[in-house]
């Protein structure tokens, strides 16, 4: 994520250093991840129907890689359904996609190959926690004066624009 949309890696490793100085007990995933939550999937055969991330942070990435033995031109494909897409997900690939608004699933395998998933995320909630001041947002709107409510408000419908002002733009000399 670093080297594809570097401000909102930014933004994840701000968030994240300020929910783990607020509460030291809780523990990093790995101590590289920019993530708060890990999922493993030890198949012996895992598909993953059809389904988005709701909870996640809308604008943020998810990491997700396919671990086994399968062949890739026959099964495992990746689905993106909101783009019409089919991928070769063969096994060591990792997509970064942002998990809560892209619908997505994968072709089965067959019966006597693996497939396996290891997935990397943080929920939408941990980032309001934060942005909240580490409370819950109807105890934080409820300890603002009207014009700081006001404020927050506001913050929270630009919340589209801030997220997509964190993408990296693509630079065209066309």
């Amino acid at each position: 994520m670093a080297s594809w949309a570097p401000e909102l890696y930014k933004y994840y490793v701000n968030q994240l250093r300020l929910l783990y100085e607020k509460h030291p007990e809780l523990k990093h995933i790995f101590p590289t991840s920019i993530f708060a939550a890990v999922s493993y999937n030890f198949g012996p055969r895992t598909v993953c129907f059809k389904h988005t991330d709701f909870a996640n942070l809308p604008f943020g990435w998810c990491t997700v890689t396919a671990f086994g033995a399968f062949d890739p031109k026959k099964g495992g494909h990746l689905i993106l359904w909101d783009l019409g897409l089919v991928v070769e997900f063969p096994p060591g690939s990792t997509i970064l996609l942002p998990s809560a608004v892209i619908t997505r699933s994968n072709v089965r395998i067959s019966r006597d190959e693996t497939r396996y998933s290891f997935t990397q995320y943080t929920a939408g909630g941990l980032f309001r926690w934060v942005e909240n001041k580490f409370q819950l947002q109807a105890d934080y709107h409820a300890s603002l004066s009207d014009e700081e409510l006001a404020a927050a408000m506001k913050r929270n419908e630009d919340r589209w624009s801030f997220g997509l002002s964190l993408f990296a733009k693509l630079k065209s000399d066309a």
